[in-house]
């Protein structure tokens, strides 16, 4: 990490009839520019941490990059203004990226700001093709085995996180973030630069599950996205025709499936 994610500050806490002098940790939120070939295409606001997965799941993600083989190099650089996250990708790639480019500016908690027309802010990846039944009890396993893995929101109380679980429940990644989406950007990035194969397990975020984190997920060839909180409409109906099983509102007690829910098995008796 070139630049820290989380820093302390001086704080006053008001508890009934007093006020303390308190030292806190925030968690950090720094502009980060994708910059494809020396061009500036969006610039993001981020946790300043293992920026090169984020910079290669933004890429599939957002379908600049078909394969992590179209990525040839990347470099990241901080400066005064922020990072740049260097990446030089296939020619091809580049040109298509030319064509299309926009101005596109992140906001926290916001994946659709800059986007320059209804036609593109609801993307439909390609139908998710490859999966393996999930057990409910392998869904809520992976839920409570995440929180010792969230170092940096233990530390803020303000990080999302993206989680990569086994078809047991064993969650074998994490990656944190102060926005949901940039989350699961890196750990899309991680799950391509380790070669793994998304059809043999699934992601969590802590997070609702907006449309765009569902669009993300398919285009990653996940085929289930468990959520701790509710959808939204839309991404309910992105994940129907993505053919991807949506699970949200999710407690050590219950869960709800909001499609497909035909991969899912109620216990692993049943796998």
């Amino acid at each position: 990490t070139l630049v820290p994610d989380r820093r302390l500050v001086r704080a006053e806490r008001h508890e009934v009839g007093a006020r303390v002098d308190s030292v806190e940790c925030v968690i950090e939120e720094v502009p980060v520019a994708l910059v494809y070939n020396g061009i500036s295409h969006a610039v993001m606001l981020a946790s300043p941490s293992d920026l090169d997965d984020f910079g290669l799941g933004f890429s599939l993600a957002e379908g600049i990059l078909e394969s992590p083989r179209e990525l040839y190099e990347v470099e990241v650089e901080a400066g005064e203004q922020g990072i740049e996250v260097r990446m030089l990708i296939a020619s091809a790639r580049f040109a298509q990226l030319k064509a299309r480019r926009r101005s596109l500016t992140g906001r926290t908690g916001c994946g659709l700001c800059g986007v320059d027309s209804l036609a593109v802010a609801v993307r439909e990846p390609a139908p998710v093709s490859r999966r393996q039944p999930i057990a409910m009890d392998a869904i809520v396993r992976a839920q409570a085995a995440l929180r010792p893995w969230q170092d940096l929101h233990r530390a803020t109380h303000a990080a999302h996180a993206a989680a990569w679980a086994d078809t047991e429940g064993q969650v074998l990644l994490v990656r944190e973030d102060v926005g949901r989406h940039n989350a699961l950007d890196k750990l899309i990035g991680a799950l391509a630069s380790d070669g793994v194969d998304t059809s043999t397990g699934f992601a969590l975020v802590t997070s609702r599950a907006s449309v765009e984190l569902v669009q993300k997920a398919a285009s990653a060839g996940i085929g289930l996205l468990v959520a701790i909180s509710a959808p939204t409409a839309l991404a309910i109906a992105l994940a129907e025709r993505s053919h991807l099983s949506l699970v949200g509102n999710t407690r050590a007690d219950r869960l709800t499936c909001y499609s497909h829910g035909q991969w899912l098995l109620a216990d692993r008796a049943q796998a």
